[in-house]
């Protein structure tokens, strides 16, 4: 695993977050030292998509990256017939997840679609897993997103969605942001790169809070919500189609 260094070295200008081939090569270890709890939160999601899944339906992997997630509930569903579409802005990400279905999993029914998740059509979803990823779409169509997520799941089916949250109290988004920056520097990030990385990414990742997401879910149709994992400025949420 390539440590992640991006903004370790001497950078002539600031530019805007992307992710570009130099950030796929480093993903992996700038998620383990970024979010909190990120294994764990995607094999229980790998879980709950097993728990979830109908038959001859699919499972949409919205902003997929470079296949963690979709290769963990391959695993999990061993030979049940289903169809896996992920989908990545990122052709790097793409060109990465590619890579690895070649090597590990290559009859595997995966279909991986480089484009924008606000542009994906749904049909026929059990399952649609969006993980850290809404919080780069432009807000105003975030509404949209959800409310076609929700049109295009079967009955039963659900939303699992993760997200980096604010708090709409001072105090507690204070705490929050002190507490992931404290997180970040126990993995090893210099206040130099955690500065310039929320530099990098301002304006990019617009995030919004717990009651927000709650709010956007229940007006897409959702009934059934839960917030299944907290941790601070990070939430996760399963929301079902009655």
């Amino acid at each position: 695993m390539e440590k992640d260094r991006l903004f370790a070295g001497k950078k002539e200008k600031k530019e805007p977050f992307q992710f570009n081939r130099e950030v796929a090569e480093v993903f992996d270890d700038m998620l383990n030292r970024s979010v909190p709890f990120y294994w764990e939160s995607i094999r229980r999601q790998a879980e709950i998509t097993l728990e979830y899944y109908q038959d001859k339906s699919r499972v949409y992997d919205l902003g997929c990256s470079n296949g963690n997630l979709g290769l963990l509930i391959l695993d999990r569903m061993k030979d049940r017939k289903f169809t896996l579409i992920g989908v990545d802005s990122s052709m790097p990400m793409i060109e990465k997840y590619a890579k690895r279905l070649r090597e590990n999993h290559d009859q595997k029914p995966v279909r991986l679609v480089c484009g924008f998740l606000e542009d994906v059509k749904i049909q026929n979803a059990s399952v649609v897993l969006i993980n850290l990823t809404l919080q780069f779409i432009d807000p105003q169509k975030r509404d949209s997103v959800l409310t076609r997520i929700f049109q295009g799941l079967n009955p039963g089916g659900i939303l699992l969605l993760t997200e980096k949250t604010v708090h709409g109290k001072q105090e507690f988004n204070d705490l929050q942001t002190r507490f992931y920056k404290k997180f970040k520097l126990e993995n090893g990030y210099s206040e130099l790169e955690i500065s310039r990385k929320r530099e990098a990414l301002e304006n990019v990742l617009c995030p919004d809070t717990v009651e927000t997401h709650e709010k956007r879910l229940k007006q897409a149709g959702f009934e059934s919500i839960d917030l299944w994992l907290k941790w601070f400025n990070f939430a996760s949420f399963i929301a079902v189609k009655k």
